[in-house]
């Protein structure tokens, strides 16, 4: 999905086509529902190019084009765009080397996918580098303060956190073993790492976002601006 490898194979190839499938499924309907809806809430109406930095399978080119953007996908996993194809044009490339000039895109999303890099803070800057002086950038992701191994919601609405929050290494302990986390592993990042290198890459935060099911938020994002 990101720049994340497995020797030379990006680590979603061989959960590609399962991927697919997880995310078009009705089990994850809800979610993805929630996902999207917040998309609109932060990034808004718009023309010309949204970047969907890490694509995938494209599952979030609808709530992108149905804002009036035209996504375009970037992502390492040619497992992922055999299927995001079908759903917008893509690109296959790094996230921390963006195949586009500086100064280019009016605006940029990447949706669920922070915890696939070892190092966001670079897919950070090199947004940055790629935005338009006031361009939009729309970071979604899973809740820093409370998705990752240091959180167990298998009693749901009750959750679990232990001292592992401040563990930034990648870890495939998910309670969920059945999840994408226990397939692919996860890198976490703190919620004031991923703030502060959002405003050292130069984006002005504008607005920021929570939602969840049951009162405690899985989802984290917000609005960033190029000044």
């Amino acid at each position: 999905m990101t720049a994340e490898t497995t020797g030379t194979t990006p680590a979603y190839d061989e959960h590609a086509d399962w991927y697919n499938d997880f995310m078009s499924a009705g089990t994850a309907g809800a979610y993805i529902e929630r996902v999207h809806a917040t998309i609109v809430e932060l990034l808004g109406a718009g023309e010309g190019m949204c970047l969907d930095v890490c694509c995938g399978t494209g599952a979030h080119a609808p709530a992108l084009g149905g804002l009036g953007w035209t996504p375009v996908g970037v992502d390492l996993s040619g497992g992922q765009l055999r299927h995001a194809v079908r759903k917008l044009p893509v690109a296959q490339a790094d996230a921390t080397a963006l195949p586009f000039g500086d100064g280019s895109v009016p605006a940029a999303a990447c949706v669920l996918a922070h915890t696939d890099v070892p190092g966001y803070a670079a897919v950070l800057r090199e947004v940055a580098r790629v935005l338009r002086p006031g361009g939009r950038f729309v970071h979604l992701g899973v809740h820093p303060c409370f998705i990752g191994a240091f959180a167990d919601w298998s009693d749901r609405p009750r959750v679990l956190l232990d001292e592992r929050y401040a563990d930034r290494s990648r870890s495939f302990e998910a309670w969920n073993p059945a999840g994408v986390r226990a397939r692919v592993g996860a890198w976490h990042l703190p919620l004031a790492e991923l703030l502060n290198a959002t405003t050292a890459a130069g984006l002005r935060l504008v607005r920021t976002a929570e939602a969840g099911p049951g009162g405690v938020p899985d989802l984290f994002g917000f609005l960033a601006v190029k000044d």
